[in-house]
Order: structure tokens, then C-alpha cells, then sequence
């Protein structure tokens, strides 16, 4: 495997939890400040920056300070990684598919 196993730990971990993905969806079609990340979700501002500790050191996202203001963007790499590993085994599975399916026509 050209991934390494701790990076997609992390990012499969940091993607498995619900408040987490939502945030993704809120900073995917631009970047947000984590005061308003923090508005909608029924979680502390803490508990906010907890999970946005977790995204960014997955690799999910990336936060940049200007002045007072933190603000919260997609890091697409992350995402690309995950849609590559998900992508290897589909692959693999597939061809086992094929595979089994040649065999069964062959004792036709």
C-alpha cells in the first residue's frame, strides 16, 4: 500500500465522527470563521476547536489566523487521499469479482 496506515487512520477516524463531517460540509464551499462553525452545532466554542484540532491534524483541513479572526478551509489533499484509498479497493474487489466470475463460466 503506497498510503500510510496512520494517515488514513486518522483521516477515516476524524471523518467517522458526525459533528466533524458536518463542519467539513459547512467549509467546502468556502472558508468560515470558527465562531460561525460554532453557531449552528449544539457544542461549546471548546468543543469546536477540539474537533477542528482533529481535522486539521488529519490532514481534512487547514485553519489560518488573520488578527482575531481564526478561519477554517478544506484541505483537498485529505479528501483526495481518502478517495484513493477507497479507490484501491474497489479496484481489488472488482477484479476478485471478475476473477470469480470467469471461473464460474468456465464450469458452465
Amino acid at each position: 500500500m503506497s498510503v500510510k496506515p496512520s494517515r488514513i487512520d486518522r483521516i477515516f477516524h476524524a471523518l467517522g465522527d458526525p459533528t466533524r463531517r458536518a463542519i467539513i460540509e459547512r467549509i467546502s464551499d468556502k472558508p468560515v470563521s470558527v465562531s460561525s462553525l460554532a453557531k449552528p452545532l449544539k457544542i461549546s466554542l471548546a468543543a469546536v476547536v477540539q474537533q477542528l484540532q482533529i481535522l486539521e491534524g488529519s490532514g481534512l483541513i487547514r485553519t489560518r489566523k488573520i488578527g482575531r479572526v481564526r478561519t477554517c478551509s478544506i484541505e483537498p489533499g485529505g479528501l483526495s487521499l481518502a478517495g484513493k484509498w477507497i479507490a484501491e479497493r474497489k479496484a481489488l474487489w472488482e477484479m476478485r469479482l471478475d476473477k470469480l466470475g470467469e471461473i464460474l463460466r468456465e464450469g458452465d
